[in-house]
C-alpha cells in the first residue's frame, strides 16, 4: 500500500500535534478553537473504528461517520473520568495530552489493521459514493426530500455548535475584593491593638467585570450592636478612617490552570484611638463612590445617613469586608 492509503490517519496525527502547538503559541486563533472541535468530537471516535473495523465490508461510510461522532462523545468523559483519579486532574494539559496520546496511538494501530486488511476501508469518497451510500436513484422523492432536509440540518447543527463554542458567552461578571495580614497571608490579622498602635493589613482588588473598572474604597470605625429583640443593628459610632483611595483596573480573565496572581495590592495602616470593640468596614464600590450627608461635628456619622452604607453591606448589597479589633488602653 501507498502512503496516500493512509492519508486520514496521517492527517488526524498531524492535526493533532498541531493543536497542541496552536494551544501554547497562539491560544486566542480561530484555527484552534475550529481544531478543538473536531480533536474532541470527531478524531477519537474517528481513530478508534477504524483500528476495530478497518475492513470496508464491516461498516458503510454513513455507519462510520456516525460512530466517529457517537464514541467520540463517550471516549472523552471516559478518559475524563480516568483523569479524575490521577495526581493531575481534569486540568487543560492533561486532558490534551492524553487526548493527542490516544489519537496517536489508535492512528497507528488503524495504521497497521489497514496495511493488514484483505480489503481496506480507504475514505475516499466522491459524489458518485454518496449517491449509491444514500441509494440515490432507487428513492422516491419524498426519501430524496427527507435526505435532503436531513444532511441541511445536521449541517446547520455543526455550524451552530462550532459557533457556540468558537463565541462562547461572557462568564460572570465579579470583582474579587479581599485583605490579608502583613505577611501576605489570610492569617495574623490585626485584631488586637492597643490605643494609637499601628496595625498593618494589605488591601487586593482584581478585576473581573469584562471591563475597565474605577474602583472606589472606603474604610470606616464603626461601634454597632445586633437588637435580636427587634432584629435590627444599632450603629452608635461611626467614623471615617483615613487612607480612602480609588484606582482604574483593566478587565482580567479568570485563570484557572495557573497560579493566582494579584492585580492590585496596597498596604493599608490603621491606627484606633479610642479602646472598646471595634469594626473597621472596607467598602467598595464600582465607577463611582456614593455621596455622603456633611460631616457631623463630632466626626460620628451615626446619626446620618451615612450609617446606610454599613447596613447596605451587612445585608449584602455593598461589596464590604469587615475587620474586627479590640482595643485596650
Amino acid at each position: 500500500m501507498k502512503l496516500k492509503d493512509y492519508w486520514d490517519l496521517l492527517t488526524i496525527i498531524t492535526l493533532s500535534i498541531l493543536l497542541d502547538l496552536l494551544i501554547f503559541y497562539a491560544p486566542d486563533s480561530l484555527l484552534r478553537k475550529a481544531l478543538g472541535l473536531a480533536f474532541v468530537l470527531f478524531f477519537p471516535g474517528y481513530v478508534f473504528i477504524t483500528a476495530l473495523f478497518p475492513n470496508r465490508k464491516e461498516l458503510d461510510n454513513l455507519e462510520r461517520l456516525a460512530l466517529s461522532f457517537g464514541l467520540s462523545i463517550a471516549i472523552v468523559p471516559l478518559i475524563g473520568l480516568g483523569l479524575n483519579y490521577t495526581p493531575w486532574g481534569i486540568r487543560l494539559i492533561p486532558i490534551l495530552v492524553s487526548l493527542t496520546i490516544f489519537n496517536i496511538a489508535f492512528s497507528i494501530i488503524a495504521i497497521y489493521g489497514r496495511a493488514k486488511a484483505f480489503e481496506p476501508w480507504i475514505p475516499w469518497i466522491t459524489l458518485e459514493d454518496v449517491k449509491k451510500e444514500l441509494e440515490w436513484e432507487e428513492s422516491s422523492k419524498l426519501d430524496k426530500a427527507l435526505t435532503v432536509i436531513l444532511i441541511i440540518a445536521i449541517i446547520t447543527s455543526i455550524g451552530t455548535l462550532g459557533y457556540v463554542i468558537t463565541h462562547p458567552k461572557p462568564g460572570e461578571a465579579f470583582t474579587e475584593f479581599y485583605i490579608l495580614g502583613p505577611e501576605g497571608k489570610a492569617a495574623d490579622y490585626p485584631t488586637e491593638l492597643r490605643v494609637g498602635q499601628e496595625g498593618r493589613v494589605i488591601i487586593g482588588i482584581v478585576n473581573h467585570e469584562h471591563r475597565n473598572v474605577t474602583y472606589y474604597v472606603q474604610i470606616w470605625l464603626v461601634n454597632l450592636t445586633w437588637d435580636s429583640t427587634t432584629n435590627t443593628t444599632i450603629i452608635y459610632e461611626m467614623y471615617p478612617m483615613p487612607g480612602w483611595f480609588n484606582v482604574t483596573l483593566p478587565d482580567v480573565p479568570v485563570n484557572i490552570e495557573g497560579n493566582w496572581t494579584p492585580q492590585f495590592e496596597t498596604n493599608y495602616t490603621l491606627s484606633i484611638d479610642k479602646p472598646g470593640q471595634w469594626q473597621v468596614w472596607f467598602l467598595l464600590f464600582k465607577d463611582e463612590p456614593p455621596e455622603l450627608p456633611p460631616a457631623p461635628l463630632d466626626g460620628n456619622y451615626a446619626e446620618t445617613d451615612a450609617k446606610n452604607l454599613i447596613l447596605e453591606a451587612i445585608n449584602g448589597t455593598v461589596q464590604s469586608l469587615k475587620l474586627n479589633v479590640k482595643v485596650t488602653s
